[in-house]
């Protein structure tokens, strides 16, 4: 893999595994220093030695995103070890519910909302400021498929990602003059452990994602990895406010 984030300091929020660790560890193979978080630490902290085994250079640093204090912590704590923050990937999120709107609970409502929508606020409350004071940089949020349509029986969860989607788009009009690109990445069904958690209780799950997809089969962790990469690279100089399907094709049926 070329070196393209050579000198890029990345930040990846929900870090420990799946879609955050893949994309970790990508940005490192492209020579990027990597701040990993995520608040389990015993999960997080062995993907960063893994990065270091192989040769990248990556840290972590444990967080809630839904408090304040402890982002802003993060931050500081990303200034202290690399002094800038180029990109940053807030990915740190949470499963849907299983039933229809009028089923679920205010205590799916907060927890939802307050990782999936506070969590990305937070961090990018605390991003900007960082990326203002150095001439930019580049913010890739977490949304999903969810968020550009319907999605039975996910109510919460996709109104959470529509929120994440007026968060992207509205930083991005607000500070594109100021050389920060906001876009999002909307994943459909992606294989990782929150999908065959989900698989496991349901087998028809797995064949019923597979199917939904036009290309036959549900999405790798590395494939979002390689589109946040994309969003946040020079060949993106002129992409911002998007909200990228990588979706096998779902949201054309």
């Amino acid at each position: 893999m070329s070196k393209q984030f050579q000198d890029k300091v990345v930040l990846v929020t929900g870090a420990s595994a799946g879609i955050g660790e893949a994309t970790a560890r990508a940005f490192a193979a492209a020579g990027a220093s990597v701040v990993l978080s995520d608040i389990n630490s015993e999960a997080g902290e062995a993907v960063s030695k893994a990065i270091r085994a192989e040769g990248g250079e990556a840290t972590f640093v444990a967080c809630d995103v839904v408090s304040g204090q402890q982002v802003a912590a993060l931050m500081d704590a990303v200034i202290a070890r690399y002094g800038r923050l180029d990109c940053a990937f807030n990915n740190a999120g949470v499963e849907f519910e299983k039933g229809k709107l009028a089923d679920g609970t205010e205590e799916e409502f907060d927890g939802i909302m307050g990782v999936n929508v506070k969590g990305v606020w937070q961090c990018m409350r605390h991003e900007i400021p960082l990326m203002l004071k150095q001439g930019g940089g580049s913010i890739v949020n977490t949304a999903s498929v969810a968020a550009l349509g319907a999605a039975p029986k996910m109510s919460i969860y996709s109104a959470s990602k529509h929120a994440v989607l007026g968060l992207t788009r509205s930083a991005a009009v607000e500070y594109g003059k100021k050389n920060i690109r906001v876009n999002a990445v909307c994943p459909a069904v992606i294989d990782t452990d929150m999908f065959r958690r989900a698989a496991a209780l349901d087998p028809r799950k797995a064949e019923f994602a597979a199917a939904m997809h036009p290309v036959g089969r549900i999405g790798t962790a590395e494939e979002i990895a390689a589109a946040v990469l994309y969003l946040c690279s020079d060949g993106a100089a002129f992409t911002t406010g998007i909200a990228l399907p990588v979706d096998g094709g779902a949201t054309c049926v």
